[in-house]
């Protein structure tokens, strides 16, 4: 795998993809390893990731994304979703350090119960804002360990939702966060990158002073 420097400057967002390529799902595997170790508020893992692969699904795939011919040439359509109830599995996300020892009983139900106050607490549109800072979070991950596999990708928000939970059949505790093109950018048409601000015309220390 490439360095991080090299990886973070060499990812872009890709708009034309290579017909014909197929991601091995080895490869898949190998890039979700690297996922999971994205940070989640109380490890709760809210993302969900629903690969489309196959030629006849991702077409509906592409109409729920108005037609962007960024999906009909991608390798695969990477659905990214938010868990609106994350919170739920606080209990089975920690037994694992309860059962080594890590955690006494008492400090597990603490825990536990903690979690899932806060969320109940702060009520159904802060589970939903948390679904999805916490699987954009992950979804950056993925397109970094995409493009440390040699793979490119373009996150996406232009998507009919409520289309692209009909085409597949989404439960309503998940948020559709993020699209994901995903396969070999075709580069004949690439344009140079887009303008980036110097670092002090969005970065101030110790009070807001831009």
């Amino acid at each position: 795998m490439k360095d991080f420097v090299s990886v973070v400057k060499e990812r872009r967002s890709a708009n034309k993809f290579v017909q014909g390529i197929e991601i091995p799902k080895e490869d898949f595997e190998e890039i979700f390893s690297l996922v999971k170790y994205a940070p989640s508020a109380f490890n709760l893992q809210h993302a969900r990731y629903v690969v489309v692969t196959d030629p006849a699904l991702k077409d509906k795939v592409y109409e729920a994304a108005h037609r962007q011919y960024k999906v009909k040439t991608a390798s695969a359509a990477i659905v990214v979703l938010g868990d609106t109830l994350a919170y739920e599995e606080a209990g089975q996300i920690n037994e694992g350090l309860l059962n080594l020892g890590v955690f006494s009983k008492q400090e597990y139900d603490m825990i536990v119960e903690s979690t899932v106050a806060f969320y109940r607490e702060r009520g159904e549109a802060f589970m939903r804002e948390e679904a999805i800072r916490n699987a954009s979070l992950s979804a950056m991950q993925f397109m970094l360990a995409a493009k440390a596999k040699g793979w490119d990708t373009c996150p996406m928000i232009g998507f009919d939702p409520q289309a692209l939970r009909d085409v597949l059949q989404i439960p309503e505790r998940y948020v559709p966060v993020l699209l994901i093109a995903m396969g070999r950018e075709d580069v004949s048409s690439q344009r140079p990158r887009g303008y980036r601000k110097p670092v002090g015309e969005f970065v101030s220390y110790n009070g807001v002073g831009f």
